[in-house]
């Protein structure tokens, strides 16, 4: 509120606003309330033509700030008063204190807009609102933050908390004796002289049964935040609580550290929302491709071994690990020939893992965090080879998949000796390559590297390597041309990118309207537990689970002519013969299930007989409209659209006996959530339960 108040009577960050004027104020006799209303004047940026036509050069809004310091709130409401008649504009402001620590500020805002007439610019008035409340949106927070650094500047760091006056009759007081406020409340005589910090009065007040702020889950250790996560602002600190908070009580597969959340949020600016769902998608990529484990399972092929110029090598003057690639002497075009797109993509992600795992051990080392590493790229040699077509192809793609995948871990990249053909290059790449990240590319020409504002300004003398004038031995590999009897056929390619995209546990299967895909599983043991794990990658589609005493006909494959699977792995089983009937061929064992496109599903289904189950994903068809027997506009045209009849999902499948199965076999549950909030009912029969987890 300090902060706040000096942005009145005018305030030079805001040019807009001229001047105020204070109508009416109000204060109450404990000054616990504090009520003032200003009438502002603003010079509204809209064309000279229109306040010429309006007959106005500023406008008048009135604002009222209501502060409860017994509640701690701070209420504020705005609305026109020029053109009222004719425009309605309210806003709502809100500061309140952050239920789970008090020493946190909530900000909450809301605004409205109704043009009933304007001479005719009623499009053009709306765009000047939404343009100037967006401006001032963005500019509230530096606003805010340049008074409290004023504050900090006069030495003002603190403000007591308010506190009720107590009840006492003084010699000297001739007016009557104020009656105490909020009695309940018992705060020390030593709290109201040495002033007590806000978390010590809470304490003071709260009952033994009340939760206090300040544990472990609702805020960071100060000692941990400085020595794993950097200076984070309370803001920073809270969004992140929240994040990881969301995550653990929705997200069912391994939760990410602190510091890799953090970096999907200062990807975004800490905007929740951005960063929770850049997050989500970078998991579910995770966990299909089995990003975790490729450290541990896979072994790049020599070829990459000899001849990818590229390696780790010590770190840079910041506790950074540094990683160098001789990019001009590698040969890209051997490379994809050679090995195909998926190697080469694959081995970009387990350096990028690396990088993850050498950030870890340099921040045990050095005693700070470190979350990124440095990039030393030196291009002597590039050339006009380095720019063919499907080389340039598959570096855009991997940097796609780098740049979604892995925010924020390139602290600096530092692009030496760079040719003239370079600039051809970067106009090709830097569409692709996010803002953030292109701030921190420092690009030298020739031997300019080696004068001021160089590269001794980022790494030690002592490690440069040897190739750049260095005394360091640089244990990167030299490149050189691939041999071309390394390369292989686009058949024995295109066959290894398909081998790479299924090498998981997870399958990938095609749903078509007519032809869903169904997996069978047999079960000897009647207590045992079926688990299933799949993404609907495209599309909706109704999982279903059946039940047979005897074993279907043998998997035939979808005849569709039309139906051709286009992606690596893709396949369509039906088991379920067309004259079998629902009851007495196979039963229903569970309630279908309505999956929506982009939603990931854990569940787990307990057997009561032996025999054989399966599991069936079928392609969701869109309900005609209720009053008339005729599809609706919508079927029609998805009904002319091939691509909208096919439906992909990602499966994993396995059965467990239930003395291994970690759930509690009376407490399985069916919910959806939205990868953000838990819904729906239990789905349980008498004959067995069944638990999903869905989430997008």
């Amino acid at each position: 509120l300090q902060a706040y108040e000096r942005r009145f009577p005018t305030c030079p960050l805001i040019p807009m606003f001229v001047a105020s004027d204070t109508v009416n104020e109000y204060k109450s006799e404990d000054e616990a309330i504090h009520v003032i209303e200003r009438r502002c004047k603003l010079d509204i940026d809209a064309p000279r033509l229109l306040k010429k036509i309006a007959g106005v050069d500023y406008v008048y809004f009135v604002q009222k700030n209501s502060l409860n310091r017994r509640e701690r709130t701070l209420h504020i409401e705005a609305y026109n008063e020029t053109f009222s008649n004719r425009v309605i504009i309210n806003e709502h402001c809100s500061y309140t204190v952050h239920p789970d620590n008090e020493d946190w500020t909530c900000f909450e805002q809301s605004a409205s807009l109704d043009i009933k007439s304007f001479f005719g610019f009623e499009s053009t008035v709306e765009k000047i609102a939404m343009k100037q409340y967006t401006s001032n949106i963005k500019k509230g927070k530096e606003i805010i933050e340049y008074y409290l650094k004023q504050l900090e500047e006069e030495g003002i760091t603190f403000v007591p908390r308010w506190t009720p006056p107590v009840a006492c009759k003084s010699e000297s007081s001739t007016s009557h004796p104020r009656r105490p406020v909020s009695p309940a409340i018992n705060i020390p005589e030593s709290a109201t002289k040495e002033g007590l910090n806000n978390k010590e009065i809470l304490n003071t007040s709260s009952s033994p049964s009340e939760p206090t702020a300040g544990t472990p889950d609702d805020k960071l250790d100060a000692d941990y935040i400085k020595r794993y996560l950097g200076d984070l602002t309370p803001m920073q600190e809270s969004c992140l609580i929240r994040l990881r908070q969301w995550l653990q009580e929705t997200h069912k597969g391994k939760i990410p550290k602190d510091e890799h959340i953090l970096r999907f949020l200062r990807a975004r600016d800490f905007n929740i929302d951005k960063a929770r769902e850049i997050l989500c998608q970078s998991l579910t990529w995770r966990k299909q491709h089995q990003v975790d484990y490729i450290l541990d399972t896979w072994n790049p092929p020599q070829v990459l071994q000899d001849y990818y110029a590229g390696g780790w090598h010590h770190h840079d003057k910041d506790g950074r690990p540094l990683y160098v690639l001789r990019l001009g002497q590698m040969d890209t075009k051997g490379l994809v020939r050679a090995l195909g797109e998926e190697a080469l993509l694959r081995y970009v992600l387990s350096i990028n893992e690396e990088g993850l795992r050498r950030c870890e051990e340099n921040t045990k080392v050095f005693g700070r965090p470190i979350s990124s590493w440095t990039c030393l790229v030196d291009l002597e040699g590039l050339n006009m080879r380095h720019l063919w077509r499907p080389g340039v192809k598959a570096l855009l793609r991997i940097i796609e998949v780098v740049e979604a995948n892995y925010p924020e871990t390139l602290g600096r990249l530092l692009i030496l000796r760079a040719p003239r053909v370079f600039p051809v290059l970067w106009t090709l790449v830097s569409p692709f390559i996010d803002d953030n990240t292109r701030k921190k590319f420092l690009i030298y020409a020739g031997n300019d590297y080696q004068g001021p504002g160089g590269l001794l300004d980022y790494i030690d003398k002592e490690i440069i390597p040897d190739f750049l004038g260095g005394e360091c031995m640089c244990e990167v590999p030299e490149g050189g041309l691939v041999p071309k009897s390394l390369y292989r056929t686009a058949e024995e390619l295109e066959n290894e990118d398909i081998r790479l995209w299924t090498e998981t546990i997870y399958q990938s299967a095609s749903v078509f309207k007519g032809a869903p895909h169904e997996v069978l599983i047999q079960i000897v043991d009647a207590s045992s537990v079926i688990t299933w794990d799949f993404d609907v990658c495209k599309g909706d589609i109704v999982f279903n689970i059946f039940h047979s005493k005897r074993a279907p006909q043998p998997p035939k494959k979808d005849s569709l002519g039309a139906h051709s699977i286009t992606s690596p792995g893709g396949n369509n089983v039906q088991l379920i013969d067309k004259v079998w009937q629902l009851g007495r061929d196979y039963s229903m064992v569970e309630s279908p299930l309505i999956c929506k496109e982009g939603e990931s599903v854990q569940g787990s289904h307990v057997t009561r007989w032996p025999g054989f189950y399966i599991l069936q994903w079928k392609f969701h068809s869109m309900p005609a409209c209720a009053t008339t027997n005729l599809p609706r506009v919508d079927d029609v045209l998805a009904s002319l659209q091939v691509s909208s009849h096919k439906c992909k999902v990602m499966y994993y499948t396995e059965v467990i006996g239930s003395e291994d199965f970690r759930g509690s076999m009376t407490s399985l549950e069916s919910s959806h959530s939205g990868f953000s909030q838990l819904s729906a009912a239990t789905t349980s029969s008498s004959q067995s339960h069944s638990s999903s987890m869905i989430s997008r």
